[in-house]
């Protein structure tokens, strides 16, 4: 017996998700790299079912790209050390506006790993990585201390990453 969720795509179209989407995604969120193959036989389906469904899933936008992890301290042993920095944003004024405007300059930086708006507290939280502190200055400057808009930024230097995990956890969708 197949339980379906529903999900709104553009407010127009919908997709329905089934316990094998779920699994199709919780495995692919594991390794993409997996063989078409491979995938069919983890979820036990055959293997044209396989592409399919996850050709379904890739056009309603639910995988929006597959990517490789790259191990940040070994890149670092490698080429030398990085800078993680989680840093908190406020600004003087949250019209929406001014909102999408700082979120859209942020994003486009290619040191801002993830930008986040959020609430209560600072308008932002962005997690920036830089090769060192002279870099980490230079993204400042050229992205909080020339906008006349940043009222406080209060940064936060990463000395170890514990946990970095990018999966959503599909068991928190709603039955």
């Amino acid at each position: 017996m197949f339980e379906f969720n529903f999900i709104y795509i553009n407010f127009m179209e919908q997709i329905s998700i089934d316990d094998i989407d779920q699994k199709l995604l919780d495995s692919l969120q594991t390794d993409a790299s997996l063989s078409n193959q491979a995938l069919a036989e983890r979820v036990h389906i055959s293997p044209p079912t396989c592409l399919r469904r996850v050709k379904r899933l890739r056009d309603a936008g639910l995988i929006e790209r597959e990517v490789a992890l790259l191990s940040g301290d070994k890149l670092a042993a490698l080429l030398g050390h990085g800078l993680t920095a989680i840093v908190e944003i406020t600004l003087d004024r949250q019209g929406a506006e001014h909102l999408d405007a700082f979120e859209l300059r942020v994003a486009a930086d290619a040191a801002v790993q993830q930008c986040y708006r959020v609430s209560p507290g600072p308008d932002f939280v962005l997690m920036v990585h830089v090769a060192d502190m002279p870099r980490y200055l230079a993204l400042a400057q050229r992205l909080f201390t020339s906008d006349a808009n940043v009222r406080n930024v209060k940064a936060f230097f990463s000395t170890k990453r514990a946990k970095f995990e990018p999966r959503v956890l599909l068991t928190s969708l709603p039955r």
